[in-house]
């Protein structure tokens, strides 16, 4: 397996810039891996392939507004600064720019609300960062939006899920996106279940895999947390016959990382709050997920290689030009796959 195996083209007008409205009008592409066929539905289809019995695990982490613009003190040069992940209360690991003129110890005014200080910075060349007022960061900061997204998003909100909660994420775990009070709704009163668990997706979402050895490839830590009443629910449907039904990658990582650390080879699942570092590629012996929604994912990227290690690579290389042939929106704000 070569990271250049999960390359492929993409026009530029296929990457979605704003977000379909309501947001289950979305399209959704359905692959069925036991007969390797695809079908063109809408999202709001969903509940047509969902039975009675079934649990939906959705990622209910909040988008924060992680990004930050700033002068220095002693020069008054402008600085951005991007939170990427809380290591202890006061300091974050930070993307800052221009990196290369700020040295350890530098200070930045971040406007009415404090000062941030450069601690030193890490070998994967991000900076730490220490914050004079860490409540004001949710005054000072915008939310962050995707490189490739150029258009300027009106509503905040719609770069999070409907059920967001758990604050901490720098960017959307974007599976969720499509879902609707109503469509909820109607997958409850089907007779399925939703559960949520919570994964702070970090930057390192939208870093490309550069080594060719895609097991070489330094996976950052995220934070998550499964609690005793989900594993219930997952333990449960399990033992009804129902089905997990995964919404988004970030889910997955996290409930396949913590099936990795229980008992019976993995079969088990135990309440869990911690780092989540695993790495899933094709050849990965899946324990949760009978079904999995996602979206379109960049190339040479750890999510597309994800889903490529649940439904098959050629299947899903075959799915994506597909969905390319037919005119499919991609990435954050795109259009989705329901993987069965």
């Amino acid at each position: 397996m070569k990271t250049s195996d999960f390359d492929y083209l993409l026009p530029d007008h296929l990457i979605a810039q704003i977000p379909v409205e309501p947001r289950d009008q979305s399209r959704l592409l359905v692959i069925n891996r036991a007969l390797a066929t695809t079908e063109h539905r809408h999202f709001y289809d969903i509940v047509d392939y969902l039975q009675p019995g079934d649990l939906l695990v959705a990622n209910d982490s909040r988008v924060i507004p992680a990004r930050l613009r700033g002068h220095k003190l002693d020069s008054g040069g402008q600085v951005e600064i991007l939170l990427l992940r809380q290591l202890e209360p006061g300091v974050w690991e930070t993307l800052v720019r221009p990196g290369s003129r700020l040295k350890d110890g530098a200070k930045i005014q971040l406007g009415e609300h404090g000062w941030a200080e450069v601690l030193t910075r890490t070998p994967q060349s991000t900076r730490l960062v220490r914050f004079s007022n860490e409540e004001a960061l949710e005054i000072m900061g915008t939310v962050p939006l995707p490189h490739y997204i150029h258009e300027p998003l009106a509503n905040p909100e719609r770069y999070q899920t409907i059920y967001a909660q758990a604050r901490g994420s720098v960017a959307a775990p974007t599976a969720g996106l499509h879902f609707t009070p109503s469509l909820m709704e109607r997958i409850r009163n089907l007779g399925a279940q939703i559960a949520f668990v919570t994964l702070h997706v970090g930057w390192d979402s939208f870093r490309p895999v550069r080594e060719e050895d895609a097991h070489r490839h330094p996976i950052h830590k995220e934070w998550g947390e499964l609690k005793m009443e989900v594993v219930k629910q997952i333990q449960h449907t399990q033992e009804r016959g129902g089905r997990i039904i995964v919404v988004g990658t970030t889910t997955m990582r996290l409930l396949e990382s913590v099936a990795l650390k229980g008992d019976d080879n993995g079969l088990s699942l135990r309440p869990y709050a911690g780092w989540v570092d695993l790495l899933i590629l094709p050849g990965h012996q899946f324990r949760m997920a009978d079904a999995i929604v996602t979206n379109f994912h960049l190339p040479r990227s750890t999510h597309l290689m994800l889903v490529s290690a649940f439904a098959g690579t050629e299947l899903i290389k075959g799915a994506y030009q597909e969905a390319v042939k037919e005119g499919y929106r991609f990435y954050s704000f795109g259009d989705a796959m329901l993987i069965l």
